[in-house]
């Protein structure tokens, strides 16, 4: 088999202890570690990293042009978050044309609304790449609540808090559990389908899940803005065995 020229890399949730034994070893033995950011700030996924980055490798940040500044509706949000990415896939092929192993950090799971997608989307034709998974944020999140989520055959959804309110409370309203995810700004329509769908009075809120600063509580009891590492759990049937 190939070796693979590049390996995106799941750390988890956020506490560090999360990261799997394969991703701690590859990270530790990467030449090159890249990895998403805000302009102002380290990254998450780097800061979860941390004891596991040698102390010669190469760091390649990765800083979003915008997050939450510019709306999805934009017109110019997806083809100028294209162009980015696109120049993200090509510093990690050059950095692997070069023969180095190369570390891309990817908080969570990279298959689950991460930003390396993205990237495996651009690359994956063109070099090895290998995808290591990681816990998802909605799993760390749930644990740490205590909430089990799914019995016997009861049907999960995962949502974006971003689609329509009609949407998503009809969706509510189908699945017998549901994870609410890209909250932030959304909470509010998010407490409304919520409360449209029957399922306000089940719904757990969990910001920043499995980290020092972590909170767990009713989602109505909740304000009505959320930090990006946030989440709405709303459990499945209960005592069915």
């Amino acid at each position: 088999m190939t070796r693979p020229s590049l390996h995106i890399v799941g750390v988890g949730p956020g506490d560090p202890e999360l990261l799997t034994l394969k991703a701690a070893r590859l990270i530790a033995q990467a030449e090159v570690v890249a990895y998403f950011c805000r302009h102002d700030r380290v990254g998450h996924a780097r800061s979860i990293a941390a004891g596991h980055i040698g102390p010669g490798a190469r760091e390649l940040r990765f800083a979003y042009p915008f997050t939450t500044e510019r709306s999805v509706g934009d017109v110019s949000y997806a083809p100028d978050m294209a162009a980015f990415y696109d120049a993200c896939a090509q510093t990690l092929a050059d950095a692997t044309s070069a023969g180095a192993r190369v570390v891309l950090l990817c908080e969570g799971d990279p298959f689950l609304f991460g930003s390396a997608m993205y990237l495996f989307d651009r690359l994956a034709e063109a070099i090895a790449v290998e995808v290591v998974p990681g816990i998802p944020s909605m799993a760390g999140c749930w644990s740490q609540a205590g909430v089990p989520m799914a019995h016997g055959d009861d049907v999960l959804c995962v949502l974006p808090a971003t689609m329509p309110g009609d949407q998503l409370a009809d969706w509510l309203a189908r699945a017998d559990a549901a994870v609410i995810m890209k909250i932030g700004r959304n909470l509010p329509s998010v407490r409304d389908a919520l409360v449209r769908s029957g399922r306000l009075d089940a719904a757990v809120y969990v910001e920043r899940g499995t980290q020092p600063e972590a909170r767990v509580l009713p989602l109505a009891q909740a304000g009505d803005t959320a930090p990006y590492f946030s989440l709405v759990l709303v459990p499945g049937r209960r005592g069915l065995r």
